[in-house]
């Protein structure tokens, strides 16, 4: 009886020294790590995960050397061998923290609260993704080696490997969506197609790259619904990503409306309302005519702005205020029917008016900026440069 009562007192010595020393080492690093972020991480997340492992390392120490006297007893063979279990998952659970640790300290470094995020999106995707995978490796890795200290397993496992080969290709068959969905979590990762905080459209739906893991992606969506769709699916399907080089975007209000409207005139209130209002980036304003088909025209405006968000309110604003404009000064403007009855050989009077004043035609240095999309400005002529090539001339363009 004394001898257990001597094996419990050196279990309790063993770990309340661990537990000390532990704190003594914490102490000192957030004493002298108070201007390093490495340091601060380490006191915060791997405090906890230290002391287990310490303290039951030194228990299992405490109690191998303390029970000579019991060597060969099956109650001494179980509890040192409960105790190595717990030193294996103490000290995965230390490495995965430590690994935590320079994640987030190396995510520290790139902020992505900052207009210009692209880099910063990208390389927290990555280390996302990383930390899922090296976690899910150190818990698989922890609970093999667990199994691997059990005899019978040890001799199971020797036949399990000479039959590899099949066990191999029925797991690859049967895991074949899972695996696939792994793989192209990592492709996702390193080949920088979708980034976390991303602007897509995806089947049909308009949101953002919310959470990215090796199986599924989450996308919310602008009305705060959430689509959950496979990481397959984005190396598999088209999808629109308007964040991949730039937050900047640009978008368009189209209209449809009868030959009468003045287009300057419009092109010009367009301009006016865009300078009016923080939405706009200052970028791009253009109104063109696209289409002129049917009896009406098509009128589209083109405006840009500094994220997609900020762009859904411009274009409804353009379109709300030029839809106003138009039914207050311009409404001959708007879209309507004609039905001529008359001679179809061109013997009415009125087909034989010329007009009252010569048409005048711009010259192609007079185009405003805003009724050109490739051309005019800075931002027109790099645009321009991108679908054409810089070393096209004007005229091979035309």
């Amino acid at each position: 009886m004394q001898n257990y009562l001597e094996t419990i007192a050196a279990a309790a010595a063993a770990a309340a020294i661990a537990l000390l020393l532990v704190e003594v080492v914490h102490r000192l690093v957030r004493r002298l790590g108070r201007r390093s972020l490495l340091m601060t991480e380490l006191t915060q997340h791997a405090h906890r995960s230290f002391q287990a492992a310490a303290t039951v390392l030194a228990v299992q120490f405490a109690v191998r050397l303390s029970t000579g006297y019991a060597v060969g007893t099956p109650w001494r063979q179980v509890v040192l061998h409960g105790l190595v279990l717990a030193v294996v998952a103490a000290t995965a659970w230390l490495v995965a923290s430590l690994l935590v640790v320079v994640e987030d300290t190396a995510l520290a470094r790139f902020r992505t609260d900052v207009p210009d995020n692209r880099h910063a999106r990208r390389v927290r995707t990555q280390v996302v993704l990383l930390r899922r995978l090296t976690i899910a490796v150190i818990v698989v890795l922890a609970v093999g080696v667990m199994l691997m200290t059990f005899p019978a397993v040890r001799g199971i496992g020797a036949g399990v490997l000479t039959s590899a080969g099949v066990v191999g290709v029925v797991a690859a068959l049967a895991a074949q969506s899972l695996l696939g969905n792994v793989f192209a979590g990592l492709q996702l990762a390193f080949s920088d197609a979708v980034r976390l905080d991303d602007v897509v459209v995806v089947e049909g739906e308009w949101g953002r790259i919310e959470e990215l893991t090796l199986s599924y992606v989450v996308v919310q969506i602008w009305d705060d619904r959430r689509l959950i769709l496979p990481t397959s699916y984005f190396t598999s399907t088209p999808f629109q990503n308007w964040t991949r080089t730039e937050a900047a975007v640009l978008g368009t209000a189209e209209f449809d409306l009868d030959w009468a409207v003045p287009v300057q005139a419009m092109r010009e209130e367009l301009r006016r309302l865009v300078e009016s209002t923080e939405l706009w980036d200052g970028r791009v304003c253009v109104l063109q005519v696209t289409d002129a088909t049917g009896g009406t025209i098509k009128v589209r405006a083109l405006v840009s702005a500094a994220d997609a968000g900020s762009l859904w309110d411009l274009r409804c604003l353009v379109r709300e205020h030029l839809v106003a404009w138009i039914r207050d000064h311009r409404p001959t403007a708007m879209p309507r029917s004609r039905t001529e009855i008359g001679d179809a050989g061109g013997a009415l009077p009125w087909q034989w008016i010329t007009p009252r004043r010569p048409v005048r035609r711009r010259q192609d240095a007079e185009l405003p900026d805003d009724a050109r999309v490739f051309g005019g400005s800075d931002d027109g002529e790099a645009r321009s440069e991108v679908f054409v090539g810089p070393e096209e001339t004007v005229d091979s363009r035309r």
